[in-house]
């Protein structure tokens, strides 16, 4: 299913000198909702492209399946007032998913919203067993890599990305964009199954701040370490920390701040 993910929008531009009629890309933003055997379960508004990754990387961050092989079909439906993500589970799953059945809708800014208990928002996160050692170096490389290869937020200024750098070969791999960055992450999950590669071989790099659903996201991933342009939240801090995760942010083009778990890191 191919949309589009800008759209026109003339405006007046005012400056000190003058006023002009101008004309900006904007990104576009919709409903998106995952349902299970029918079933509603989350409603995002998020950008509508790389719906297949969305889905599958969603699927996998939220704990409804553990691997890919438990969604079994997926359908993508446009509708009336937004586009559906049809799938279905194996029968296994799908019983574990009646038994945790929740309801979440949100808006792009926030990947929380709607959880039903405060367990269920700060749910403990699996403890990451990764060697990974990177050096500084990579770290500028991989944010560089991302800022110029973001073409929707080239185009309008105004999305997210998430990417995986892949410490081995020493180039970024993939690149996911979204109006969400929690969305943006989702997506590059699911592009990450669908490709077979390892998380735990490279690191995420993302253009938005840190908080507990992108440390939560990322634990779940598997990758030992993240990395963003923005300050983190404490309690995203206090996450990482106890999962063992790597967090550097604050990342420049000629600095950036290690927050925990140093030693992955090589300066």
């Amino acid at each position: 299913m191919t949309r589009l993910s800008a759209v026109g929008w003339k405006s007046l531009c005012v400056r000190h000198d003058g006023v002009a009629r101008s004309e900006r890309l904007i990104p576009e933003e919709v409903a998106i909702a995952f349902t299970y055997g029918r079933s509603s379960y989350a409603v995002m508004m998020a950008t509508p492209a790389d719906l297949e990754d969305f889905a599958l990387g969603f699927s996998l961050s939220e704990g409804v399946i553990e691997v890919p092989s438990q969604l079994a079909a997926l359908e993508i439906l446009a509708q009336p007032l937004g586009i559906e993500l049809r799938m279905e589970l194996t029968e296994a799953r799908d019983i574990a998913l009646l038994k945790r059945r929740r309801a979440m809708a949100g808006p792009a800014g926030c990947g929380l919203c709607g959880i039903e208990s405060l367990s269920a928002a700060t749910r403990p996160l699996r403890r990451i067993e990764n060697a990974i050692r990177v050096p500084a170096h990579h770290i500028f490389a991989a944010m560089a890599a991302l800022h110029n290869n973001q073409p929707l937020n080239a185009q309008t200024h105004a999305i997210h990305g998430a990417g995986f750098w892949s410490v081995d070969r020493e180039e970024l791999l993939l690149v996911r964009e979204d109006v969400g960055r929690h969305n943006a992450l989702d997506k590059l999950c699911g592009a990450l199954s669908r490709s077979g590669i390892a998380a735990s071989s490279g690191v995420v790099v993302m253009t938005s701040r840190i908080s507990i659903e992108i440390v939560q996201k990322t634990a779940m991933l598997g990758a030992g370490v993240l990395v963003a342009i923005s300050v983190p939240t404490a309690y995203a801090l206090k996450e990482a920390e106890n999962a063992n995760l790597t967090l550097v942010a604050v990342a420049r083009n000629d600095s950036f701040e290690v927050f925990t778990h140093h030693e992955r890191i090589l300066v």
